[in-house]
């Protein structure tokens, strides 16, 4: 199995990896008087969370992922561990402690799974701690985080740029098809049958080239063609179908009641 570290340093060519550093770069660099917080959102399974690590490890950002308790002390608390130092026992405290780190190292802070931070004390602080420190902030989330957002003026006004993840590529398909199947060769119709069976989602295009890496060294195969998957199962992301007959267990436990 390729190991967590080598993904993380072979994603650069992935096309939502490159849209956010290009984002980050932007808010990293942005013209004087500039606002300095980006969003970068979309549907699960676009490759956010690689594209948020691989920036952390090619930036220096600090990357954090939001947890849906905690609130801002639980924030601030990871915020600040990532940035390498021991946390202090007040949130006006560790505000301080981040701002001021991030205002000395200018690291970009990172934060995935944004809409659970989605609170008015929570968000303001985010806020206020790119405007103490000017510190680029990327909030990373789901498809209408934007829309979301704009229930505070003071965050969506500080927007410098919004970007979407967007559906993966054959390209992406390729260049995944390198980390997930690098020992058989995956001819172009099966690529292009993964990306259909996948809908664009980078998580399943990981696992059904896995899969199909699997099914060859199985079968001893080096080279692998439409032909020779079959009727083999792609990952869709849709419940598989049950067998005739079947009864969920859900229905089963009704019919009991």
């Amino acid at each position: 199995m390729t190991g967590t570290g080598e993904l993380y340093n072979t994603v650069a060519p992935l096309a939502n990896v490159t849209r956010l550093v290009a984002l980050v770069d932007r808010c990293q660099n942005r013209g004087p008087g500039l606002p300095g917080l980006g969003c970068f959102f979309g549907r699960a399974g676009l490759g956010k969370t690689t594209g948020g690590i691989y920036v952390t490890n090619t930036m220096s950002a600090c990357h954090v992922e939001a947890l849906p308790f905690g609130g801002l002390k639980k924030l601030l608390e990871m915020i600040v561990t990532e940035l390498g130092l021991r946390p202090k026992r007040l949130i006006p405290d560790m505000f301080d402690q981040a701002a001021a780190e991030l205002a000395v190292t200018g690291r970009p802070l990172i934060i995935d799974e944004a809409d659970h931070i989605l609170a008015t004390k929570t968000i303001e602080a985010v806020r206020k701690l790119h405007d103490v420190s000017g510190a680029p902030v990327i909030l990373m989330g789901e498809e209408l985080l934007p829309q979301k957002l704009q229930a505070w003026e003071r965050v969506h006004g500080r927007m410098l740029a919004w970007v979407e993840a967007e559906p993966g590529t054959i390209k992406d398909v390729e260049h995944l098809a390198r980390v997930y199947a690098r020992d058989v060769e995956i001819v172009p119709e099966l690529r292009e049958a993964v990306l259909t069976a996948s809908r664009g989602s980078i998580r399943y295009i990981s696992t059904n080239l896995a899969a199909i890496a699997e099914f060859a060294a199985v079968r001893g195969l080096v080279r692998m063609t439409l032909a020779d998957w079959g009727n083999g199962a792609f990952h869709t992301g849709e419940p598989p179908v049950l067998r005739r007959g079947a009864v969920p267990a859900v229905a089963r436990k009704g019919r009991a009641a």
